[in-house]
């Protein structure tokens, strides 16, 4: 088995969440796209944005030739023999998709699948059609438009918008997502329904765990301070740290070497981000190295209780949703006593502080409430990345470097937009 993951057209339609990131490589449910692409045993490469590619390189090392900006000889192409399975990279990573995608390979036969005009996946068993070099995502569903391969009614979801994170981080993927680790796990039950990688696990005194509705996962190098509530179904991912009095509830997901205080419901942080302080944060998605300052609170509710409107683009979307929180892209830092105003997006690198009444762009400083929005120079990013990699012991490379310069120079417009009507 042989596997292309591509991106398409609409993954900016999920920024700010996949604007430093492959959209394989959003978590839902504990999952991300390509961790379950990797269960199926078979080799993967990626068709992703350019400007990604020194990052594939440098993180995904395994990604054979194109997902690195490379190109296969035609002796490589021709070793990928059938089958392949060609798959978008906004599928929801959920073991029923995943399930679904073992039936059609166990099926053998070729076929297609859409989602409306959005190619989802598409199989090939008798012949590899694809050259040594891919032109870009256009060129790839080129070749398999101009293929007649018989359509398949599956239903296969993908993220369509940043909401749809929340949407499916809070459905019943979760669940199914947090058992089938826990099937394919070395976890020890240390409490019932609290299950954990290191059976000697951390735990300050007088916690309690609440695991009625979904089990509490615990990898290994957690560590939970006292009087801190759980209500399952909850993942902790490794290093990360639990400060004391914290509730952590109903289909968390906490990235590895996270540090997490306050009340956190529903919600997403990726790797290496902070909310240590106390505050609220729900149904929301935290990018990776984001930074909470204390008492920073949002809101993921309407005051009429109606359905959450979310903007992307200057376009109105419907999220079909009562509960959205906030979407913040990797780098983004808040201000002490930050309010995040219902169904709102944080760009990548900016510093947010006030009231959060509008979408914030990249690389600004947004503090709107007080009657200024300013950018920020990419290279104050750098060196405060470096900073914040130092306390980490993470290196800071190239590659990181340049996507900040990459994202910067790509956003220009968000803050041309931002300031129009300021004229401040």
């Amino acid at each position: 088995m042989h596997i292309i993951l591509f991106e398409d057209e609409h993954v900016r339609d999920l920024f700010p969440t996949s604007i430093a990131r492959p959209a394989f490589a959003l978590n839902v449910g504990t999952y991300r796209l390509i961790d379950l692409v990797q269960s199926l045993d078979g080799s993967v490469e990626a068709v992703v944005r350019q400007y990604l590619n020194g990052l594939m390189a440098a993180d995904y090392p395994f990604l054979l030739g194109r997902a690195n900006g490379e190109n296969h000889s035609d002796s490589e192409a021709s070793a990928h023999e059938p089958p392949i399975l060609v798959l978008n990279a906004r599928v929801v990573p959920g073991v029923t998709v995943l399930q679904t995608l073992k039936r059609l390979i166990g099926e053998g036969e070729s076929c297609v699948v859409h989602d409306g005009d959005q190619l989802v996946c598409a199989l090939f068993f008798r012949h590899n059609p694809f050259p040594s070099h891919f032109h870009g995502t256009s060129h790839l569903l080129g070749i398999i438009a101009d293929i007649d391969l018989p359509q398949r009614n599956e239903r296969i979801p993908m993220l369509r918008y940043a909401h749809d994170l929340i949407r499916y981080q809070s459905s019943s993927y979760y669940i199914e997502n947090i058992n089938f680790r826990l099937q394919n796990g070395n976890y020890t039950q240390i409490l019932d329904g609290v299950f954990a990688a290191a059976p000697e696990q951390k735990i300050g005194q007088y916690c309690v765990f609440d695991a009625k509705h979904g089990p509490i996962v615990i990898e290994r190098g957690v560590t939970i301070g006292a009087y801190s509530y759980f209500k399952g179904p909850v993942y902790l991912g490794e290093n990360c740290k639990i400060l004391e009095h914290s509730a952590i509830k109903d289909n968390v997901t906490l990235g590895a070497t996270t540090k997490v205080g306050g009340e956190v419901e529903c919600s997403v942080i990726e790797p290496y981000s902070n909310k240590q302080h106390h505050g609220f944060l729900g149904h929301s998605y935290l990018g990776s190295w984001v930074n909470l300052g204390a008492g920073t609170c949002n809101s993921d509710l309407k005051n009429t209780y109606g359905e959450v409107v979310m903007e992307y683009s200057n376009r109105k979307v419907p999220t079909g949703l009562q509960f959205v929180g906030c979407f913040v892209g990797d780098y983004a830092k808040t201000a002490i006593n930050t309010s995040i105003f219902t169904g709102k997006t944080i760009g990548a690198c900016s510093m947010v502080y006030g009231l959060v009444a509008t979408n914030v762009p990249s690389f600004v400083n947004y503090a709107k409430s007080f009657g200024q929005v300013t950018e920020t120079t990419v290279e104050v990013l750098i060196q405060t990345q470096q900073r914040m990699f130092q306390r980490r012991n993470v290196e800071q490379r190239q590659v990181d470097i340049d996507l900040l310069r990459s994202i910067y120079e790509m956003t220009r417009h968000e803050r041309q937009l931002a300031n129009e009507p300021l004229s401040l």
